[in-house]
């Protein structure tokens, strides 16, 4: 199913698990489709940050979305995230994505390569129009060095070039001003928060959902902060947004001194779903380092202190 338009609520980002050995593990990554569905997700985003999507093989990718449009079955939107340095490289994911029954991609700006506010706009209007499906941008600029510009988004949500963007910026104050002009000049347009932690205030500023990585793990409580923000109970969604924030310190589970916070958020999220029983392995791509004994404490003690063990 296309995603309404504005695309609003929770959009988990899923992770990939993976088998031992590296492959993908199609039933650990249907059960934890279906587990988010039966949440209440909006919607399922595949093959993001948090879907490891930098570190799998096109073929990876493939066995993701296929593994996730199928899990759906139509009754919800599946996103999939065409991550790739150039535009032609996008857009053969995009097209993939397309064929495969994804119901709309998601885009960064081009990386590796500098590209100045023009080219990114001509990259997501060749990108939209050649993929033929609703198109998100993703605006990630800790991983591909270029912050989206306000003018630039607001220019292709008006053409109708962009359906939405999630913003892990990281700057709530440009965010801020871009709900504000987005209320007043693409009321279609869906604005995603990509911050676990701050979940509460974009949605008072007027963001249309949040897509968390932490929803991986406890996706009822983002659907419980979604819900109560949306009908105005905001001293209930401070206090799930609270409760949120503690069992996102499970990310700071990995020893900084041997290994990169990627490895320990990815890591971590993957341990909790394991201790769940959600997926048969926690392991991470290479070259992301496992966790060992003592960090899957950790994460096993943030759980148990969520109240989701």
């Amino acid at each position: 199913m296309r995603p309404p338009a504005p695309l609003t609520g929770v959009v988990p980002p899923l992770c990939t698990p993976l088998t031992p050995d590296g492959r993908v593990d199609t039933r650990s990554l249907a059960a934890l489709a279906a587990r988010l569905a039966g949440a209440g997700a909006s919607g399922l985003f595949v093959l993001g940050s948090s879907g490891e999507a930098a570190f799998l093989t096109d073929a990876q990718r493939r066995t993701v979305v296929e593994t996730v449009v199928e899990a759906a079955g139509g009754r919800l939107p599946v996103l999939a995230g065409a991550i790739d340095m150039t535009t032609p490289r996008v857009l053969e994911q995009a097209r993939q994505a397309r064929s495969l029954g994804a119901d709309a991609v998601v885009a960064t700006a081009p990386f590796y390569t500098r590209t100045h506010p023009a080219e990114i706009a001509g990259h997501f209007r060749r990108v939209r129009d050649g993929a033929g499906l609703p198109l998100f941008a993703y605006d990630i600029p800790m991983a591909v060095h270029t912050k989206l510009p306000l003018d630039t988004v607001l220019t292709l949500a008006r053409d109708g070039v962009l359906a939405g963007l999630k913003d892990s910026s990281g700057e709530d104050g440009a965010l801020r001003r871009l709900l504000v002009r987005v209320r007043a000049q693409a009321p279609d347009f869906s604005v995603l928060t990509g911050s676990e932690l701050t979940v509460d205030g974009a949605l008072l500023a007027g963001a249309h959902g949040v897509v968390p990585g932490l929803g991986n793990v406890d996706p009822h409580g983002y659907v419980r902060l979604y819900e109560h923000a949306t009908a105005g109970r905001w001293r209930e969604a401070a206090a799930e947004q609270d409760r949120l924030a503690a069992l996102f310190s499970l990310t700071d589970a990995g020893d900084a001194a041997v290994m990169g916070r990627n490895s320990s958020a990815l890591g971590a999220f993957k341990a909790a779903l394991h201790l769940l029983g959600v997926i048969d392995c926690p392991a991470t791509a290479p070259p992301q380092l496992p966790l060992d004994e003592a960090a899957v404490g950790t994460v096993r003690r943030c759980l148990e202190e969520a109240g989701l063990l």
